[in-house]
């Protein structure tokens, strides 16, 4: 009796034992979440911060040891410790979601789970091992399956080789990769496939290169992404023909690029044809998740093996990659590393088993069905967008989007660009799509876009919510937005692709100080060299004074009140000291751009000459001044004798008969260059009213108030965008001015008629270069006596 007692006491302690320490790790959960979620722990919590040393060195391990909340905050610096110095926000993780906490928890608990003795252990992983499974198998429809759980995705297909090399090789398991030679095992995978993708597989089974055949894809029926199952037959039947053995076909249900399906059905009939193992992966496997699947992706079901990626589907972090295949040889999959060994393994299947149920059936079909009425939504705005194609396999059901801007179907086909411009026309083209992916992936964050490289399409914008919005959030109001984010893009894109040709007859105008430089992997108007005239200069010399006078050119143009960007280009392109022009708008006016980066180099280079012209004059008149020094302290000694020379006896003389000195002060003036006389200036008491080099008129950019540079009045500005137009009350603002409008060009000389309206256009290279022109208060004494009350007011207010 005493003993039942002890035991049922001992049960009770250690169910009381175990949940105290559940509720530990979930507490401890809930703390590093908050701490490195939101960096407040310290303030809700009342415990001050401690600092900690940034270093790139790894530090002694301190004596003491630390808590969990001093650790916490060490993870939190560590994480932002890059962002202490910069002006970007904090980083912040991610918006795991509730299932997300879900899965960190299983990743917790798989670690407490371990500790566990031996026999609960394996009853507890064998039933999360089962229930997982069973679960996946239901939900994408693959009977009669098993499930290996694997960190790296690609590992599941190194296991489902080893497996089929152990199935087709009898002798393998004793004999090794010798019986490899008898016949060749070939593994087939379409050029569609990930990138490097067989290459791992060859190094992970240690076999050669040769063994891999890649099948190209349809090139004249069907989708450009799809393998070419004619083509498969005949290299399957030559590979026979030579004495090797095909071993496995690797197919596509959702290409990594485009989303493309291969002919699943036809393939698995050649499998069956060639005792072939097929394998199936790609982003669509998710959509056997949703009550209706087309036909295309329903056959992925008869095939021997599927690698899913469900975390990235879900949204949840570092679940692991989850490959189903068909094998009735337990003893083989043990085999080949397809059922874990141990059961410590198969807790690797705990977060995405407590995720699951967390979300249950509906919740998970939910997702995927967010995902893909987020794709049709965007597939069916892009349709009214004009200059932008799309490129989708099925679309009624694709859960991935490509588009990009084509310029067959942009108004800068219909201008006729020149055949020089058409030679590069691809990579100008997929240039343009890299500026637009990058720029929606910065304009609107959420809705996860991103650009891709194909070899047919070329650059691309992809949209694909299946791996993306369940981690950012993304929602319909997402999808509306980057519409409108794109549909003020294509704009800008359309008109630079129109001046680009302008741009460059603009630059041969002024040859040979500018030169045009061709760069086809620049997204914007084109590049732009200044290059100064200099005759017997050797080449390092000038290569030094090239780049000066473009960084400086470069530096005056991006102070410039403009929306164009100038820079020195991308970071790994070839083209040196160059300025970039960026996108432009339609109202940009070319020619005077391209006269002000003229006119701009011209002032840097004489600008550069005058100051070398100047440290001569300098170095000649301090020559000079030396001469007349020597020679003044000659007069000064006939003038007053070698006697006053002598410190005691000139002192005595200069008491009883002081001497009137003669020799005038000197005072050297840069402007001129010269020595002059100071007597003028201590009779008058003021400088002298030379003009120096300091007080020409300096370059100047006039214009109207508001008004960027570079812009043509009356051009429509249904193109331009939010961020670069002109606020239409400002517009009809200046256009009332027009004591405004005549400071923006001021009348070459003091005789010429004054005109009470101009516009930016109107700004000439004489202005941006400087002139002897009147003042700006001057110009406007006539048109001001002639203004209403109401602009003298408005005027003033100015």
């Amino acid at each position: 009796m005493l003993s039942a007692e002890s035991s049922d006491a001992s049960a009770h302690t250690s169910s009381m034992m175990v949940d105290s320490t559940l509720a530990q790790v979930g507490k401890n959960l809930n703390e590093a979440m908050r701490v490195l979620g939101d960096g407040q722990g310290e303030v809700e919590s009342g415990i001050k911060r401690p600092h900690f040393i940034s270093t790139g060195m790894p530090g002694p391990l301190q004596g003491d040891g630390q808590d969990v909340s001093t650790l916490l905050h060490l993870v939190h610096n560590l994480i932002n410790e890059d962002d202490e110095d910069s002006e970007k926000p904090t980083l912040q993780l991610q918006n795991v979601g509730e299932q997300g906490h879900m899965a960190l928890l299983g990743h917790s608990l798989a670690a407490y789970i371990s500790v566990l003795d031996r026999e609960r252990l394996r009853k507890l992983t064998t039933r999360i091992l089962s229930d997982t499974t069973m679960w996946l198998c239901r939900l994408f429809r693959y009977e009669n399956g098993s499930a290996c759980f694997h960190e790296d995705d690609r590992d599941g297909l190194v296991k489902v080789c080893r497996l089929v090399i152990n199935a087709r090789y009898q002798e393998y398991a004793s004999e090794g990769y010798a019986v490899l030679s008898s016949k060749q095992p070939v593994i087939y995978q379409s050029a569609s496939c990930r990138p490097g993708l067989g290459q791992h597989l060859c190094s992970q089974l240690g076999l050669p290169l040769s063994s891999l055949c890649t099948v190209p894809c349809n090139t004249v029926f069907g989708s450009q992404h799809q393998m070419d199952v004619a083509l498969l037959d005949k290299l399957i039947k030559e590979d026979r023909d030579a004495g090797k053995l095909p071993l496995l076909l690797i197919a596509n249900a959702g290409t990594p690029g485009a989303g493309h399906t291969d002919k699943l059905g036809r393939l698995r009939d050649l499998c069956d044809q060639y005792s072939l193992w097929l394998h199936v992966e790609g982003v669509n496997l998710a959509t056997l998740a949703l009550g209706q699947v087309t036909s295309a992706i329903m056959a992925a079901t008869k095939s021997d093996s599927m690698t899913l990626t469900p975390g990235q589907w879900l949204g949840l972090p570092a679940v692991t990659a989850v490959t189903l295949y068909r094998h009735e040889d337990p003893a083989l999959s043990l085999a080949a590393g397809l059922t874990p060994s141990q059961p410590v393994e198969k807790l690797r299947a705990l977060p995405l088993w407590l995720s699951l149920q967390y979300l249950g059936h509906s919740g998970v079909v939910e997702k995927f069905r967010h995902a893909t009425a987020l794709s049709q939504q965007l597939l069916q705005k892009l349709k009214s967008v004009t200059s932008i194609k799309t490129s989708v396999e099925d679309e009624l059901k694709s859960p991935v989007v490509l588009f990009k801007f084509s310029q067959e179907m942009s108004a800068a086909s219909s201008e006729g660009l020149v055949e020089s411009f058409c030679a590069g026309e691809k990579e100008v083209l997929d240039a343009f799509n890299r500026w637009l992916g990058e720029q929606l992936a910065e304009l609107v964050p959420t809705s996860g876009v991103d650009v891709v490289e194909l070899e047919e399409e070329g650059t691309c914008v992809r949209f694909s919510p299946l791996l993306t919005a369940a981690v950012l959030g993304t929602q319909q109001e997402d999808v509306d937005d980057l519409v409108v984010k794109l549909i003020e893009l294509v704009p800008v894109m359309n008109s630079t692709l129109c001046l680009i040709q302008d741009f460059r007859e603009q630059i041969h105008r002024h040859s040979p100080s500018l030169r045009y430089v061709e760069d086809h992997s620049w997204p914007g108007l084109g590049a732009v060299r200044y290059e100064p005239q200099a005759d017997g200069v050797d080449e390092i010399r000038s290569k030094q004074e090239l780049e000066k006078i473009n960084t400086e050119l470069l530096k005056k143009l991006q102070d410039l009140d403009t929306d164009i960007i100038f820079s020195a280009g991308s970071e790994f392109g070839t083209e040196e000291d160059c300025i970039f022009v960026g996108m432009v708008t339609e109202d940009v006016d070319v020619s005077e751009l391209v006269d002000t980066i003229a006119a701009l180099g011209r002032d840097i280079v004489e600008s550069g000459r005058l100051l070398e012209n100047m440290t001569e004059v300098v170095r000649k008149g301090i020559l000079e001044a030396e001469l007349q020094l020597q020679k003044a302290n000659e007069e000064k000694l006939i003038e007053e004798g070698m006697l006053r020379q002598l410190p005691l006896v000139g002192s005595v003389l200069n008491w009883f008969s002081p001497v009137q000195s003669s020799i005038k002060g000197r005072t050297f003036n840069l402007a001129a260059g010269s020595l002059d006389s100071t007597e003028e200036t201590y009779s008058t008491k003021a400088q002298a009213g030379k003009l120096s080099v300091q007080d020409t008129p300096t370059s100047s950019s006039k214009r109207l108030p508001g008004q960027r540079l570079f812009r043509r009045s009356g051009a429509g500005s249904d193109s331009i965008s939010e961020t670069s137009s002109v606020g239409q009350a400002e517009e009809t603002a200046l256009e009332k001015s027009p004591t405004v409008s005549s400071s923006v060009h001021p009348p070459d000389s003091p005789d010429a008629p004054e005109t009470p309206h101009h516009t930016a256009s109107d700004v000439s290279t004489e202005d941006i270069q400087g002139s002897s022109e009147p003042s700006q208060v001057e110009a406007e004494e006539a048109p001001e006596e002639r203004q209403p009350e109401g602009q003298e007011a408005e005027q003033s207010s100015r």
